[in-house]
């Protein structure tokens, strides 16, 4: 028989044996540790995109040094910043590509979470991707009314460029100005032609003439004889629903061949930096799609401004710049509030709260940012001011365009 003494020992050691073998067959939730955030994209560094991709890249790279000075990126989860880790490819503004280059991020690179590509129809493209691995992604330099129609869960477009809203805001502004005649060049591409569906019908809805319009493929080296034909119908306003590419080719030749209108809109184009750097003076005047200004009382547009001029010794794009670094803000924004990089959680939270941003608060209805107006950019003095409309306008409408230097 065991004595007493024995008895004692055992049953308190017992019961610590007892306690370690129920905490051994217990479900444990440890947090594995991570070091840094992995966010992959696409981008058009070559190909017909790539000049108006450029602004959307220098976004990001900003974007991920101020991040990565600050620490990182505060996750709850992990009780500390991680620091953000780039991981992209060329897709040569090729939408298969895309698609291609999306779908190995996700499966083979396994990263954290996704910027967007550059361009309308790129976005669409990878649309399926992000619905079918349910990775939210937060659409930056793209706008159509399709949109509307897909539905997406993971998928939001925070530019409020849409084709019927964009197009609504010029009609006004033409009208505001009492033009009543107007020409049309459209490209071969998904967003000018959306964007001429619903311009059409709003010119003629006001009266206005339509002295001629004309298509021509994306990208066209040559636009002299139609900027000629255009000439010789002498409209107070000239409409081009272009990419940027082909704003350099118009803006170049319409001097070439002295078509100098009153009013002129390139879709987009002028809000690269580049435009500026290229045309300098000859600037003064045109019109383009729009809606942010360094002038424009939001919070961090005067900062974001200054700190890319200070990396880039240059200024942004108005647009694709601006789209992809308040992209970027709201992906943070939606991280350091959730405290995870759950792409559920993200998603839910995405979907129903609204955003601070350099370009104004954000709030989203199904995959539309139905917060901020649509807008018309105009240059003037060497800076792109917001002219329309007058709400949130930072100078008056400069009418007519002063002639060619």
């Amino acid at each position: 028989m065991m004595s007493k003494r024995i008895r004692e020992v055992l049953g308190v050691y017992g019961k610590y044996f007892l306690i370690t073998v129920v905490l051994l067959f217990l479900p444990t939730y440890q947090v594995v540790a991570k070091d840094f955030l992995t966010i992959g994209f696409s981008m058009s560094l070559t190909g017909t995109y790539a000049p108006g991709a450029l602004g959307q890249m220098e976004a990001y790279m900003l974007w991920q040094d101020i991040v990565n000075k600050q620490g990182g990126i505060f996750v709850k989860k992990y009780e500390k910043r991680l620091p953000v880790k780039f991981v992209y490819y060329d897709d040569k503004s090729e939408a298969h590509t895309a698609v291609r280059v999306y779908e190995k991020l996700i499966t083979e690179d396994k990263v954290d979470l996704l910027l967007s590509p550059y361009g309308t129809t790129i976005h669409f493209a990878i649309t399926p991707i992000t619905e079918k691995y349910k990775v939210p992604l937060i659409g930056s330099t793209a706008a159509s009314i399709k949109l509307r129609e897909i539905k997406a869960k993971y998928f939001w477009f925070i530019t409020s460029c849409i084709p019927d809203r964009q197009m609504q805001a010029l009609v006004d502004l033409l009208d505001y100005l009492k033009i009543r005649s107007v020409a049309i060049f459209y490209a071969q591409e998904l967003f000018p032609r959306e964007n001429l569906e619903f311009l059409e019908p709003y010119l003629k809805k006001r009266g206005f003439k339509v002295l001629l319009k004309k298509d021509f493929p994306l990208g066209a080296p040559d636009l002299a004889t139609p900027l000629a034909e255009v000439k010789a119908k002498k409209p107070e306003a000239f409409i081009a629903l272009c990419y940027p590419a082909d704003s350099f080719t118009i803006t170049a030749q319409a001097q070439e061949v002295g078509f100098d209108p009153g009013f002129l809109f390139e879709l987009v184009g002028p809000a690269t930096t580049a435009f500026w750097q290229k045309f300098g003076r000859a600037t003064e005047g045109i019109t383009t799609m729009g809606h942010w200004s360094p002038k424009a009382k939001w919070p961090g547009a005067r900062d974001f401004f200054e700190a890319y001029i200070k990396k880039f010794q240059k200024r942004p794009d108005y647009l694709n710049s601006v789209l992809a670094y308040t992209s970027c803000q709201i992906l943070q924004t939606a991280i350091e509030e959730v405290g995870d990089i759950d792409w559920e959680k993200l998603a839910n939270y995405i979907s129903t709260h609204e955003f601070q941003t350099i370009n104004g608060p954000i709030k989203f209805s199904g995959s539309e940012n139905i917060r901020t107006p649509g807008m018309i950019l105009q240059w003037q003095k060497g800076e792109l001011e917001i002219v329309w409309p007058r709400a949130t306008a930072t100078a008056e409408v400069l009418y007519p365009k002063p002639r060619w230097p």
